[in-house]
């Protein structure tokens, strides 16, 4: 097998360090079969520091390197200006990335670049690959959806897609998104994510309701994700006092914290305190995998009024631990949530049915072992055996094109 360069600009550290944990999901599999190293690079600027002081958690300082279950994740810095210059990011990564990767290619720890997103990983890695002589594959995961609104950053993002030799999406919705920019959908694959059972299991309700001090009669819905606007936690919360009058013993956990996009927790604090929802509502904070099957396995329902999405993992993961799901009808969500017995879909912005889909899904006799059938038909080792037989092709590829020449 090659040795494979994760390229990323989002992935854990002990900084941050549940950020690109679907990426470390994904990546950590294929490192079981093959040589791999992760290079992180991070956003710096020289006044970040006093940022900080207005903005807590805003760009933390990085260790230069971590081993990570045996793995070598690197975290060299990279010139990013806040604000308007987000352009030039991605050839600042490149330019400030390498050096290490030069250095990873004379040792031989790596043949090709696998990066994720289009921007700024993926078009850095394009830019490293051509100056290093190495292959690329890209995979999109959702954020192209949003980057190709922006004018300059569209050319970037397209420029990435071109330029790739080989590009994977985590859903089909993004393969056709970049079909209407006229990149050819036969480049493209579709490789989902999955789910991992081990951390994702059903357990007694009431001993998880317990666990996080949740009242044990409740009507229980459950959202996990980065507190940030696309998630639509405020959404859901808007829908929570006309629901309460329908459904009293209604209670909402809400599960995750700031994220490298931003963090709207004090917003949100501040909604659940306008609308008397103080008993209603429970934050727990971010959570590691564990403590999240705990959440989720304290529920009735998952519920994500989410913008956009590439593939979200965590619905998978509620199925994994026996909830049906309702969601927005947004990129990759009715791929994950593709049967009427596994959740509900609701049109994005769309408060009214949202409110409904929340008190149908409270009130619907779900099969639950459907729910879990379906989550472990969908668990990685399907998806690993293609991305190896992915990067099996490119090195191939690559060969034959040498030989040729």
């Amino acid at each position: 097998m090659p040795a494979i360069a994760v390229l990323t600009g989002l992935f854990p550290s002990a900084a941050q360090p549940l950020a690109g944990l679907f990426i470390r999901e994904r990546m950590f599999r294929v490192a079981r079969s093959a040589p791999l190293v992760v290079i992180a690079p991070q956003p710096w600027f020289p006044c970040q520091s006093l940022i900080r002081r207005f903005v807590p958690g805003y760009r933390p300082p990085h260790a230069r390197e971590e081993i990570q279950d045996g793995v070598r994740v690197m975290f060299p810095r990279f010139l990013s200006v806040p604000g308007m210059f987000r352009w030039l990011d991605g050839l600042s990564m490149a330019l400030c990335t390498l050096p290490t990767l030069r250095s990873l290619r004379r040792e031989g720890a790596a043949e090709v670049i696998d990066a994720h997103f289009a921007y700024p990983a993926g078009y850095a890695a394009v830019l490293l690959g051509r100056w290093l002589g190495m292959p690329v594959s890209i995979t999109l995961r959702g954020t192209e959806s949003v980057h190709l609104q922006n004018r300059r950053l569209r050319a970037r993002v397209l420029r990435a897609v071109r330029g790739a030799d080989r590009v994977l999406t985590v859903s089909n919705d993004l393969r056709q998104l970049m079909t209407t920019h006229e990149i050819d959908a036969s480049r493209i694959q579709v490789i989902g994510n999955g789910v991992d059972l081990a951390k994702f299991a059903p357990m007694d309700r009431d001993d998880a309701r317990r666990a996080l001090g949740l009242p044990a009669r409740a009507r229980i819905i459950v959202s996990v994700g980065g507190l940030v606007e696309r998630k639509g936690f405020h959404r859901v919360l808007d829908a929570m006092p006309a629901l309460l009058r329908r459904i009293p013993d209604l209670h909402y956990v809400i599960v995750g914290g700031a994220s490298p996009a931003g963090d709207m927790g004090s917003q949100l604090r501040e909604q659940v305190e306008r609308l008397d929802l103080r008993s209603h509502v429970t934050f727990t904070g971010p959570l590691p995998p564990d403590r999240v099957r705990v959440a989720l396995c304290a529920g009735d329902v998952f519920v994500l009024a989410t913008r956009y999405e590439g593939w979200a993992n965590v619905f998978l993961e509620a199925m994994a631990c026996g909830l049906p799901v309702v969601t927005t009808r947004v990129g990759g969500n009715a791929e994950v949530v593709c049967a009427s017995d596994l959740g509900i879909l609701v049109p994005f912005g769309d408060q009214a049915r949202l409110e409904e889909a929340i008190e149908q899904a409270l009130r619907c006799p779900w099969d639950r072992e459907r729910i879990l059938r379906y989550a472990r038909d969908n668990t990685w080792d399907s998806r690993v055996a293609a991305l190896m037989a992915h990067f099996r092709r490119m090195v191939t590829t690559q060969r034959s094109a040498a030989h040729r020449g």
